[in-house]
């Protein structure tokens, strides 16, 4: 028995040596370039050769979710928290800035009404600090309507991310201002996230959880289908403008069926050259409409009707002036003659067809 366990023993400090030898190797060759054989040497994360400067490893941050407690090491005696939160296209920097909302302390004690004041004090210099400018913070506000109307709404996440992108590009194009608010961009980034993605939502039940009206978010959805190069991908908001103008036309002048077929005909085709043209496109786009239908009127024989006729007509959905009608029509008349030149709109119509 006794020259078994001596043979099992030397064996087993065999096993350990030949262990050992491999550790020292592998510590060795840890030290070593393996193109060159120069020294190893730590720069910032990175691990490079001394000699020829060969990148050997490379040690990437670790951004994963792991839970903490306020007491480290005194686990259920305090709330867990995240001390990492996950990157997220609804907030400006992708929500890699820190964030903190607290109303007990770490033992589950409710703040008493001066620690509150005081954190709120805090919470408040705090978002101003992470927020680089105003747009900044107004670019937040307007992600947070998002989240707030895609909520209500019971759309899923992917069409947030999406409004989000559209909002944070109209954001880099400059597009809020003026009459355009952050709120109606928000309401209109949605509808659009809406078309795109397939879960088609009508204006209307957008404008239910909007901070602005109905008509601002035609007009803010209209906007960014034509600046942002989507009038392709994104069907048009108040498809039926031409529409309603003729009809209010054609009961207010008595104009014939045919006549009214006309004015539909190629005032759909001019309002759908002012989308491409991005003509008025913070307007609402019954105002569009109107100027698209006078336009029409002037192409087509007969000339039945006024400018200030049109913006009556228009007024019926959407206040309307002489003037926007004026200056838009103007606009509308010199896309069509600088793409058709002095080509009658009937043949240009008939080419399209054929």
């Amino acid at each position: 028995m006794s020259s078994n366990n001596a043979i099992g023993q030397e064996a087993s400090e065999q096993t350990n040596e030949q262990a050992r030898t491999r550790a020292v190797g592998r510590a060795a060759q840890a030290t070593r370039c393996d193109e060159c054989g120069g020294r190893l040497v730590r720069e910032s994360i990175e691990t490079v050769c001394e000699t020829c400067g060969l990148v050997v490893d490379e040690d990437a941050l670790r951004r994963e979710m792991s839970p903490s407690l306020h007491k480290q090491g005194k686990v259920g005696s305090g709330p867990v928290e995240w001390s990492l939160e996950t990157t997220t296209s609804l907030r400006v920097d992708r929500g890699l800035h820190t964030t903190f909302f607290l109303s007990s302390d770490g033992y589950g004690n409710a703040l008493t009404k001066a620690q509150k004041d005081k954190f709120g004090r805090l919470r408040m210099r705090h978002k101003r600090f992470q927020m680089e400018s105003k747009r900044s913070i107004r670019l937040n506000e307007g992600l947070r309507d998002v989240q707030m109307i895609v909520g209500n709404l019971g759309l899923p996440n992917v069409v947030a991310a999406d409004a989000a992108a559209l909002l944070k590009r109209a954001s880099e194009e400059r597009l809020p201002g003026g009459r355009m608010g952050w709120e109606a961009l928000a309401a209109g980034a949605v509808y659009v996230a809406t078309s795109q993605s397939g879960f088609r939502r009508t204006t209307e039940e957008v404008a239910v959880h909007a901070k602005t009206s109905h008509e601002r978010l035609c007009a803010a959805a209209r906007k960014l289908r034509c600046e942002l190069g989507l009038v392709d991908e994104v069907p048009p908001t108040q498809a039926w403008a031409v529409d309603a103008v003729v009809e209010v036309l054609g009961e207010q002048k008595g104009l014939s069926l045919d006549v009214c077929l006309e004015l539909r005909r190629v005032g759909e085709f001019l309002l759908e050259l002012a989308d491409e043209a991005c003509i008025g496109p913070g307007t609402a786009r019954v105002t569009i409409a109107a100027a698209a239908v006078y336009v029409a009127d002037r192409l087509t024989e007969g000339k039945a009707m006024t400018q200030q006729d049109v913006a009556d007509a228009a007024s019926a959905v959407v206040p309307t002036s002489k003037s926007k009608v004026s200056g838009y029509s103007r606009d509308v008349a010199g896309a069509y003659n600088g793409r058709y030149g002095t080509r009658a709109v009937a043949e240009v119509l008939t080419g399209r067809l054929s």
